[in-house]
């Protein structure tokens, strides 16, 4: 239990010479004699209450961590102000001790010993209001809710203490709050809540505060509430939401996020934390806060020159502040986003942040050692002598003490090793922190002149097409409404815009763009503060507008994608294609499964912001097109896997389950179509898709609104629409087609397979088997994948005449064509126009339908090229007629992408591709016997 290491001679000699004082004639306690070399303050307890030293020698006692109350047994009322005061600072002065001896003496972790600190605090804290509360009730009555229930004093602790970290010597910082304002019922007198709630507070801050012959528990700290020292002493809940809202400031909400309510829970906890948690976690990524946390850090630097203070573990660079300020700094920025890391706790939120990939695991693993170790210093330093001390000490007797508990031979070595565990703590500061910004270089004059005269020609390299889009950002600025804030910031922001720009060389097309992106965010200053903290931010949008407008309009659209700017490394490294699936079932475990809206808000910001990345990738040519799709689809699929598993969730819950059937065995299954099934999904582009289920009629779900199993299919099919379909503030997720279904749109939504079978076999049309060709199964338990296969099969396998389907596939070509080509005798249509993508399409269905009767292989794959490779194969067309369509329907597709990815539609110069259409156009005419 105890540490064997041999104390020093001189401690040695101090810690025998007190324990004889106390116990002469007693047999020598090791463990006590070292407690009392190591800490003036044991010495004193121990002085005071010569009996607690058999509890600790307790074995069961130090190991316990019960907490019980200092009033135990006791009626709150008929404890006087003397007898409560004493009570308090026993408890504290028998806790406290027990904490020194298993740090001093058992070297118990810190983190645990920091948090048994807290909680007895806790218990304190708890008691000294009831007490307070029950000594006012007496004379005043008490406020009651309509229940006739009493309502309670509110306490939220602060810094240390709301983290559950306190240090052993720490003043507490708390606020208080009140419920309702409603006067107070069975006193002498009845009186405003406001005085009551007054009255209350200030006995707790004198119970706990006032220094008496037994010392004090704790030095009470109210400057941290609202309007601060010239504050009322009590809030009630609407005026506290009224001034975080109106009023609050940065570093209120840095103190915010480790505030945590003390005391027995009741039912307006959960409102209290409603009120504050949207001031202090914003719902976008927020980094506002990093300058308002370095000028703090700045703030702290200066105070600590000012007072010499060396040798400081917490306020020195590298201190147990700055491991704060990075973990919270990360934890305001992020966490209105990622709810794990709503924590007051710093261990926890270093944990969450490792676990998010905020932070790497090894950097969180050092921060947590580092910061752990610099707590055991400062705990060590306050245990000598119960002082609030974070400065090492000067005087021998100390630095004995300290070199012994931390095992260095002497103290330059224990300097040493502080100084290396707050270097790498300062790294870690300025990488996520920073130093205070320094000016703009005098070089960069031009551009601060142009965007503040709003005029192009002071630019040493002046781009007159600049002009106009300047021109008009600035007069759309002119009619918004924009804090002093957030014109601090674009004034610093956009001399740096305005230099990435010249450094791409930015087309006005491009300025016009980014100005786009800005006016979107122009009212929220996070965003311009995200792109000004971050310059590598700002160049990657710049760039990714050169390369595609359709990114740039992305962004424009959903400006919570600019954090996805913030790490490029991760930006143009799409996800893993067999990964999107696990990767979107790891993002919405931190969403409850009940909450609808947030769960639809999430679909959509998953596939934006993968979307792009896929485009950054596609734009830098980091992925080919064949690649793009096969990423567009993964990301497609796992998106309807998700949204599926959302709405069996919410249909379940409502009517119960299908017989035989379970979160993993649905029943259930989606089968794609078009350029789904093909694996060509673009970066519009809607779903085609039909849902099919593998239970008849009369069979009844299990829940209490029990209904047949056809229509809970028919209900799921229903919300699955309401999930793809709905325009949220996040848009739609995709446009979902299901006319592809049997009998189409007056067919049913979802229907069994067994009828989809009987329809293709009997009513289906020729263009709905050409359909079938690029159909497959994405998601659906295998038996349901098997037997789909299996249709598909032998629908694409029957013999046909092949007069007519060649006649009916001419056909439908030349209607479609009719219908939606849009190109001329100079412009091509990709799509549509003979020789485009279309003819390659029906070419190769048109092989399906007509040899896979002969030649199985044929129905296998549902994408063109294999279907076209496996053509070649078996002889239906030629080796060289297989490589032509394939490279024109690349070249097609490419270009497509390409389009695309600057909006500017399917039509194109028909030279650029004139030997593709010849190829195609004389390989339709052979395979359909056109000459």
């Amino acid at each position: 239990m105890s540490n064997v290491i041999q104390l020093p001679i001189q401690l040695q000699k101090l810690g025998l010479q007190r324990y004889e004082q106390l116990y002469p004639q007693h047999t020598i306690e090791n463990e006590v004699v070292r407690l009392l070399a190591l800490s003036d303050f044991a010495w004193r307890c121990i002085q005071s209450q010569p009996d607690l030293k058999s509890g600790l020698l307790c074995e069961a006692e130090i190991k316990s961590r019960d907490i019980p109350s200092p009033f135990e047994n006791l009626t709150l009322s008929d404890i006087n102000e003397a007898q409560c005061h004493q009570i308090l600072r026993k408890y504290r002065e028998k806790y406290w001790l027990k904490v020194a001896f298993l740090d001093l003496c058992c070297n118990n972790p810190i983190a645990d010993s920091i948090e048994y600190i807290s909680l007895l605090a806790d218990k304190l804290i708890q008691s000294a209001n009831e007490w307070a509360h029950a000594q006012v009730a007496a004379l005043n009555g008490e406020p009651l809710d309509e229940q006739g229930h009493a309502l309670p004093l509110m306490v939220l602790g602060m810094g240390k203490l709301g983290g559950k970290e306190l240090n052993y010597s720490s003043d507490i910082d708390l606020i208080f709050a009140y419920p309702r304002s409603v006067k107070t019922q069975g006193g002498r007198k009845s009186i405003e809540a406001q005085v009551f709630y007054t009255k209350v507070a200030q006995k707790l801050i004198a119970a706990l505060n006032q220094t008496t012959g037994d010392g004090q528990v704790f030095r009470v700290d109210m400057r941290l509430r609202p309007f601060g020292e010239s504050g009322p002493l009590v809030m009630s809940f609407n005026a506290i939401e009224d001034y975080y809202q109106e009023q609050g400031r940065d570093w209120e909400r840095y103190a915010m996020l480790k505030s945590r309510l003390i005391g027995t829970p009741n039912h307006y906890w959960d409102e209290f934390n409603q009120l504050l948690k949207p001031f202090v976690y914003r719902r976008y990524i927020d980094f506002s806060v990093i300058e308002s946390l370095r000028k703090m850090k700045l703030m702290i630097a200066q105070e600590v020159r000012r007072k010499r203070l060396t040798n400081n573990i917490k306020l020195g660079a590298g201190g147990i502040r700055e491991v704060e300020f990075i973990v919270q700094a990360l934890q305001m920025v992020r966490g209105g986003r990622e709810a794990n890391l709503q924590t007051q706790s710093l261990l926890n939120a270093l944990n969450q942040l490792a676990l998010n990939q905020v932070i790497d695991d090894s950097e969180a693993k050092e921060l947590k050692s580092n910061y752990l170790y610099l707590r055991k210093v400062e705990q060590y330093l306050q245990i000598f002598d119960d002082q609030q001390t974070q400065t090492l000490p000067d005087d021998d007797i100390n630095q004995q003490r300290l070199n012994y508990l931390l095992a260095k031979p002497d103290f330059a070595a224990l300097v040493n090793d502080i100084e290396r565990v707050m270097g790498q703590v300062h790294n870690e500061f300025i990488q996520v922190i920073g130093e205070e910004t320094e000016p703009l270089d005098t070089n960069e004059g031009a551009f601060i002149s142009a965007w503040d005269h709003g005029d192009v020609s002071f630019l040493n390299e002046p781009k007159d097409e600049w002009q106009a889009p300047l021109q008009d950002f600035k007069l759309r600025l002119s009619k918004v409404k924009v804090g002093n804030r957030g014109r601090e910031i674009l004034d610093k922001l956009m001399p740096a815009m305005l230099k990435q720009l010249s450094d791409f060389n930015a087309s006005a097309s491009v300025f016009s763009t980014v100005c786009q992106i800005l006016n979107k965010i122009i009212s929220r200053t996070a965003y311009l503060e995200l792109l000004y903290e971050n310059p590598g931010t700002l160049k990657q949008l710049v760039s990714l507008c050169c390369h595609s407008k359709w990114i740039g309009e992305h962004i424009s659209r959903y400006p919570i994608l600019l954090d996805e700017l913030i790490d490029p490394a991760v930006l143009y490294k799409p996800t893993p294609l067999s990964a999107y699936k696990d990767e979107i079932r790891q993002y919405f475990l931190r969403i409850e499964h009940d909450d609808l809206e947030l769960q639809m808000e999430s679909l959509r910001q998953f596939k934006q912001t993968h979307q792009l990345r896929i485009a950054a990738a596609d734009a830098t040519g980091v992925l080919d097109v064949m690649k793009v799709s096969d990423h567009l689809t993964a990301l497609a699929e796992a998106i309807v896997e998700q949204a599926v598993n959302i709405a069996w969730h919410n249909t379940v819950k409502r009517f119960g389950m299908p017989p035989n059937t379970d979160h993993e065995h649905k029943g259930f299954a989606v089968i794609a179509y078009g350029k789904t099934g093909g694996f060509e999904v673009g970066y519009d582009s809607d779903l085609d898709l039909v849902f099919v289920h593998n239970h008849d009629g009369s069979s009844q779900t299990s829940g209490d609104k029990a209904i047949d199993s056809r229509q809970f299919y028919l209900k799921l099919a229903q919300r699955l629409m309401h999930l793809f379909n709905t325009r949220t503030a996040s848009g739609i997720l995709y446009e979902l087609d299901t006319r592809l279904r049997p009998e189409g749109a007056s067919g049913l939504l979802a229907i069994n397979l067994e009828s989809f079978n009987h329809y293709q076999q009997t009513q289906a049309w020729t263009w709905e088997h050409q359909a079938l060709v690029r159909a497959r199964i994405i998601l659906g338990q295998d038996e349901l994948a098997e037997r789909f296969s299996q249709i598909r099969k032998n629908i694409l396998c029957q013999s046909r005449e092949t007069a007519m389907l060649k006649d009916d596939v001419i056909k439908m070509r030349e209607k479609m064509r009719g219908h939606l080509a849009k190109g001329n005798s100079q412009q091509f249509d990709l799509k549509q126009d003979a020789g485009g993508m279309a003819d390659i399409e029906f070419i190769t269905q048109y092989l399906v339908l007509k040899n896979a009767h002969d030649n199985e292989q044929l129905s296998v794959f549902s994408d063109n090229v294999r279907i076209l490779t496996d053509a070649a194969k078996i002889g239906s067309i030629t080796k060289e007629q297989k490589q032509q369509l394939i490279k024109a329907y690349i070249d097609y597709r490419s270009c497509y992408h390409v389009l695309s990815l600057n909006q500017q539609g399917k039509l194109v110069e028909r030279e650029q591709f004139l030997q593709d259409i010849t190829n195609v156009t004389a390989i339709w005419k052979a395979v359909f016997e056109l000459e």
